[in-house]
C-alpha cells in the first residue's frame, strides 16, 4: 500500500526550472521546495550565463582598459592623486595591471559567487540557528541564497542591453551599471558616502531582502519578523560599514 504522505510530497515537488519560475511568481512555494531538495545548480548556472554575456558586452563595446579607467575616475580623490603623481610610464603600467586585475576578477565571478554564497549562507545560518532559535541546515541556506538572489540577474540582463544599445563608455560604471538605485542618478561629484548610501537603496536589493526574509522564515522554521531581524539587520550593518568606509 502506497504512503499517502510520500505521494503528496512527490506530487508537490518542483523541477529546478519550476522552482526558478516560482521565485518570481510564487516564492513561498519555491522556498518550501528547498526543504525537500537543496539543489542550487540552476540559479547559479543562470548567473554564470548572464555574467558571460555581460563580460562579452564589456569586452566588445567598452574594453577593460576603459572599464578600469572609469573605476579610477570614480574612486577617492586621494587614490586619483596618487596615480597622477606617478611618471607617465608608471601610470600606464599601473593602469594595465589594474585593467587585467578587473578582467580576471570579473571572469572569476562564477567561482567567487560560490564562495560568497557559502559565507552569506553560513552567516545567516549562525544568526538564525544560534541567535534566533531557527532549525535550518547549511545546504538549505546555501540553496536559498542562490534562489533568493535571482532578481540580481535582471540587473545583468539590463546592463547587457544598455551596453549593446550604445551606452556611452565614459559613463559606464562596472560597480553600478544600471539605474536600479538612487546612487546611479547622483552627480559623480557628490560626497562618496552619499553615493554609497544611494547605491544601497536599490529596487533589486530590496526585492532580494524580501525574498530572503520569506525564505529564511520557511527554511529555518521561524516567524517572518524573526527572519527579518536577521536579514535586514545584516543589511543595515553592511550598509553602515559601506557608507562609513566611503566617507573615510
Amino acid at each position: 500500500m502506497s504512503d499517502p504522505v510520500a505521494n503528496v510530497e512527490v506530487s508537490n515537488s518542483l523541477s529546478q526550472i519550476e522552482r526558478v519560475v516560482d521565485v518570481f511568481v510564487d516564492p513561498s512555494k519555491a522556498f518550501h521546495d528547498i526543504l525537500r531538495d537543496t539543489s542550487w545548480w540552476l540559479p547559479w548556472l543562470l548567473g554564470v550565463l548572464v555574467t558571460l554575456g555581460f563580460g562579452a558586452a564589456i569586452q566588445q563595446k567598452i574594453g577593460w582598459d576603459k572599464t578600469y579607467n572609469n573605476i579610477l575616475l570614480q574612486s577617492s580623490q586621494a587614490q586619483q592623486d596618487r596615480m597622477s603623481q606617478l611618471p607617465p610610464d608608471q601610470q600606464a603600467h599601473q593602469k594595465a595591471i589594474g585593467a587585467a586585475f578587473v578582467e580576471y576578477i570579473f571572469w572569476g565571478t562564477p567561482v567567487l559567487a560560490l564562495l560568497f554564497a557559502a559565507i552569506a549562507g553560513g552567516v545567516l545560518l549562525l544568526t538564525l540557528n544560534f541567535g534566533l532559535g531557527g532549525k535550518a541546515t547549511f545546504p538549505q541556506m546555501f540553496a536559498l541564497w542562490f534562489y533568493a538572489t535571482l532578481p540580481f540577474i535582471i540587473q545583468g540582463i539590463l546592463a547587457i542591453i544598455a551596453v549593446f544599445a550604445g551606452l556611452d563608455p565614459d559613463s559606464f560604471n562596472l560597480k553600478n551599471p544600471v539605474g536600479t538605485n538612487i546612487g546611479y542618478f547622483l552627480p559623480q561629484d557628490s560626497p562618496k558616502w552619499l553615493i554609497a548610501f544611494g547605491t544601497s537603496i536599490d529596487v533589486l536589493t530590496i526585492w532580494v531582502l524580501i525574498l530572503l526574509t520569506m525564505g529564511c522564515a520557511i527554511v529555518a522554521r521561524v516567524k517572518k519578523s524573526t527572519a527579518a531581524i536577521a536579514v535586514w539587520g545584516w543589511w543595515v550593518l553592511i550598509t553602515l560599514v559601506k557608507v562609513a568606509t566611503a566617507g573615510l
